[in-house]
Order: C-alpha cells, then sequence, then structure tokens
C-alpha cells in the first residue's frame, strides 16, 4: 500500500488521472467524482472522469459534467486513458465489479488505484485507500481526503462544493439518515460557506421530475404497490413492459423504494425492477434490519444496512416468490 506521504509526492507534480465511480452512478457518485476532478485540474493535473454508463438527467448540471466520459459510448477512448494513466481514483464502490467491464481495464492497468469509499467488505485492488463505513457518503470522503489527508482544505472552491454538497444530501437522503450525524452537518456548512446553494441543489436534484416519471410513481404507488402487513414489508414489482409504457430512462425509478418504506409501520421495503438480463431489486429497511444481509445472502448484492441492492437471474414473478418466502426466516426481526 502507499503511504499518504507517497501519494502527495505522486500528486506535487502533473500526472495522467482517471476518476471512475460504480454502475448507474447516482447523486454521491457523480457529486465526489466531480468534486475530485475540479480539485485535481486546479492542481494542474490531465484528469478525466469516465462513467461505467449513463446517469440521471438530473445530474447533468453539475459543475464540469460536460467533460464526463461514458464508458459504454466511447470504450476505445476510455481504455486508452487508463492505460496511460498514472493514478486511477475509484469512487464510491469497493469491488471491481462494480464498475462492470471497466473493471478489468482498471485491473490490468499498471496506474495506482486509489478507493475512495463507504462500502462494507472492500475488495483488495487498491494501492491507498480512504475507506470508512462511518461516512454519510463517499463525497464525505474526498473532502476529508482533501482538507485532512492532503492539508489541501484551502484549493476548495464553489464547483468542488457544489458536488460534494451534492454528494452528501443525496446519499445521506437530504440529512435525515443515521449516518448524518454532527460531522457531516459541520462539513455542510463549511461547503456552504465556499458557496455551494444549498436550496438550488435540492431544487435541480429533487424538483426537476418528467412528466412520465410522475405518472409512472403514480401507477407503481396505485397498482403495484403491495404490503405484507403480516411481515411489516412493503414490495413494489415492475415489469419491462410498464417501464417502456412509461419511457422510463435512467434515474426514473430512483427514490420510489422509499415511497414504500415511508409507510406507517414498514421496516423493511423492496423495488423488484425487471430489466433487459437481470431482475434488479433495491432494498431500504429501518432500525437495525439487515436489508444488506438479505442482498447478500440471496440477491447477488450487498450494500449498507438500511440501502442495498442485489439482482435475480430468475424471471420477475419467480425473483417476488423468492423474496417473499425468505420473509418468514426474518419474522421475528420485522416484528420487532
Amino acid at each position: 500500500m502507499l503511504s499518504i506521504s507517497e501519494l502527495k509526492s505522486l500528486l506535487a507534480t502533473p500526472q495522467k488521472i482517471v476518476i471512475t465511480t460504480h454502475h448507474k452512478p447516482d447523486g454521491d457518485a457523480m457529486g465526489s467524482s466531480l468534486g475530485l476532478y475540479a480539485y485535481l485540474i486546479q492542481k494542474g493535473h490531465h484528469v478525466k472522469v469516465i462513467a461505467p454508463t449513463d446517469y440521471p438527467y438530473f445530474l447533468h448540471w453539475l459543475p464540469n459534467n460536460a467533460d464526463v466520459i461514458i464508458y459504454t459510448e466511447e470504450q476505445e477512448r476510455s481504455a486508452k486513458l487508463v492505460e496511460e494513466a498514472a493514478i486511477v481514483f475509484c469512487l464510491d464502490f469497493n469491488a471491481l465489479g462494480r464498475i462492470n467491464e471497466l473493471g478489468e481495464l482498471v485491473r490490468a492497468s499498471g496506474a495506482y488505484k486509489v478507493m475512495i469509499d463507504h462500502h462494507l467488505d472492500p475488495e483488495d485492488f487498491d494501492d491507498y485507500r480512504h475507506w470508512s463505513i462511518h461516512a454519510c457518503a463517499a463525497a464525505q470522503l474526498v473532502y476529508d481526503f482533501i482538507v485532512n489527508e492532503l492539508e489541501d482544505g484551502v484549493m476548495l472552491n464553489k464547483d468542488i462544493a457544489t458536488c460534494l454538497y451534492t454528494g452528501i444530501m443525496t446519499d445521506s437522503g437530504s440529512f435525515r439518515f443515521r449516518s448524518a450525524d454532527a460531522t457531516v452537518y459541520r462539513i455542510a456548512a463549511d461547503l456552504i460557506d465556499l458557496g455551494a446553494e444549498h436550496w438550488r441543489i435540492h431544487e435541480l436534484v429533487y424538483d426537476n421530475a418528467t412528466e412520465n416519471r410522475l405518472r409512472f410513481l403514480g401507477h407503481c404507488l396505485s397498482n403495484k404497490l403491495v404490503v405484507l402487513r403480516e411481515f411489516n414489508t412493503a414490495i413494489i414489482p415492475v415489469t419491462k413492459e410498464e417501464l417502456k409504457t412509461y419511457n422510463i430512462v435512467t434515474g426514473d425509478t430512483e427514490g420510489i423504494v422509499n415511497y414504500a418504506l415511508s409507510i406507517n409501520g414498514v421496516k423493511l421495503a423492496a423495488f423488484i425492477i425487471e430489466r433487459t438480463d437481470k431482475v434488479k431489486l433495491s432494498l431500504r429497511s429501518t432500525g437495525e434490519f439487515p436489508a444488506n444481509e438479505i442482498c447478500k445472502r440471496y440477491f447477488n448484492g450487498g450494500g449498507h444496512r438500511n440501502a442495498a441492492g442485489g439482482y435475480s437471474d430468475k424471471n420477475l414473478a419467480d425473483t417476488v416468490q423468492d423474496f417473499k418466502a425468505l420473509l418468514t426466516e426474518y419474522k421475528d426481526q420485522l416484528l420487532r
């Protein structure tokens, strides 16, 4: 592993750097990536952000978003950039499988790999790790990395603050999750002092829906929501035909699972969605209930205790049936 002094020495002179993040990036993934990008550009480095796939339209306003390369759209260019990079920053993921085919390019690269992440059980592929499961967001760790690890907080500016605030806001559930402790609020206050317009960021992320998304949300809540009171669980299963009917694009399904979790008495919510190749599951829970354990044990996934995801190779009906069947095992915890 690199020491922080060795990493500082590397960053003391201009380097070719790639920043990448997980498949289907969310607000934290893009906020942390573009925040770090804005910092490294100021330091004179040659930096490219490569997203493995597309990401929600309501994040395209982020500073320097126009410079992002999407791997699935520019594979040859992406491969060349990774091959030539001296450092690859891996943000908001801890296993190379989370970046799909791009992961094998990063694994084969001779670049130093720097992981900045807050998920459980990191894979041992990195040369330097700034990692904590207690952080509410990767963006929080990027802030800490710049200010405390690199001791370079003087370089923070409005663009960096805007990106990092976005990441922290989205991954903390607008500061309502348990992980949003006093330290997170102090960081948010500093970012606001630096120019992050908290009211505008919230508006651009959460008050920026398409008509299709709202109609789809209404359909999910009116016609698809199933509440299993005997397990304090709610399920929203969605077919690929329904996605097509409402012209759903990347980002349109984000956050829908939280509506199911908001029902009085519900401790576990599942949004189960049929995609072209797999059935994807997004789980949310309250209190100590381990949503991540269910995803890890049964659905090839994982995540945080109260927010996790996975997938099944079975069809939608069988996946829903499998999910319902396993609830018996967790009944005592769900009714506690």
